[in-house]
């Protein structure tokens, strides 16, 4: 099967229903990662986005269960996926890893998914820390859920109207 075929099979397997999105309600940020994954929460109103973990994969049992449990204890009525696309905008292998797992999540909690152009979000998670007198280690323990945040708060900052949940939106610029 050649790249482009196989891209366009995973696409398929992993294309979400449309939904409507709901105006308000808690959405987390997600910045994917095979190892960690970092999440940022914003308020019910959608206003503001606060970094707020990251958290170790550990099996899909155990992580499902942790998902669950965010969308439960944390009230979360919506999911924004970072989408880590190649600068021209083309799909990355990277990308079609977290559209699956956007679909696993939709599929594990029965919240929408809406998918996000995360292309800068690292970097301007590593600026924003440049700031702060940090160790190494104490910037690697807060990128992924100030990645997060950024690609939180930069889609909460789009207009919205004419997104569905399932498809992707806007840029990091």
């Amino acid at each position: 099967m050649d790249p482009k075929e196989k891209e366009r099979k995973i696409l398929e397997e992993s294309a979400l229903p449309e939904f409507e999105i709901p105006e308000t309600g808690r959405a987390a940020g997600i910045d994917f990662g095979t190892v960690r994954i970092g999440i940022a929460v914003c308020d019910p109103e959608r206003r503001i986005a606060s970094p707020w973990e990251n958290y170790t994969r550990r099996s899909p049992r155990l992580d499902a269960q942790f998902f669950r449990q965010l969308v439960q204890e944390d009230r979360v009525t919506l999911f924004v996926v970072g989408l880590p696309l190649y600068p021209s905008g083309d799909e990355s292998e990277k990308s079609l890893q977290a559209r699956q797992f956007g679909k696993w999540l939709w599929e594990t909690t029965q919240v929408p998914v809406v998918f996000f152009d995360e292309r800068y979000s690292s970097r301007f998670a590593d600026e924003l820390m440049g700031m702060a007198s940090l160790t190494q280690k104490q910037r690697k323990a807060r990128r992924d859920k100030l990645a997060a945040y950024v690609i939180l708060s930069a889609w909460m900052e789009t207009d919205r109207r004419n997104c569905t949940a399932g498809t992707s939106a806007g840029a990091l610029e």
